[in-house]
């Protein structure tokens, strides 16, 4: 077989590519992380709570809080988050993430259930396979703030986390 077409398509132009560089397009940027939040104290409540038991996503999560000096705690179910908020004290969480195909969490039927006992302080962001249009729907529909293909999330991570994960000057200190 004659392979001498492959002569015609261009040699390695330096960016990893083959062929010619198009006029418009440039190589491609790293997306920088944010800067990480100051070192917690000890004692800090965990502002952050996930519903994840996918191992991938659960050491992505720990590693990218980890790195942005945010605690995130993982809980299985409704009876595990409410005692672990309750040790947080009067404190509700900022965010609480769902992996909306974690079947023992049942997200569909915890997230109201948590909208309506947290109210606004808290966000309830889902993540979920891109090509899973009803289940985004349905999570919507329950009350999720934001549903997420899992590779927006996974790029999105380390903002979402610092977002969240900021402890509120409390009210009264001084500047």
């Amino acid at each position: 077989m004659d392979h001498s077409y492959r002569g015609n398509m261009g040699s390695d132009n330096g960016n990893g590519s083959r062929g010619p560089r198009r006029p418009g397009f440039s190589a491609s940027y790293p997306v920088v992380d944010p800067e990480p939040l100051p070192a917690p104290r000890e004692d800090a409540a965990s502002r952050v709570f996930a519903f994840v038991e996918d191992l991938f996503f659960l050491s992505k999560i720990q590693a990218t809080g980890l790195k942005m000096n945010v605690k995130v705690e993982f809980v299985k179910n409704e009876k595990e988050l409410t005692d672990r908020m309750k040790s947080n004290g009067e404190e509700k969480p900022s965010l609480i993430i769902f992996d909306l195909n974690n079947a023992n969490a049942k997200p569909l039927t915890l997230i109201p259930k948590l909208k309506s006992k947290l109210k606004k302080g808290t966000s309830i962001i889902g993540f979920l396979s891109h090509v899973q249009g009803d289940l985004k729907q349905k999570a919507h529909e329950v009350g999720c703030d934001m549903v997420l293909p899992r590779s927006a999330f996974s790029q999105n991570l380390p903002q979402l986390l610092r977002r969240h994960g900021a402890v509120e000057p409390e009210a009264g200190a001084a500047d």
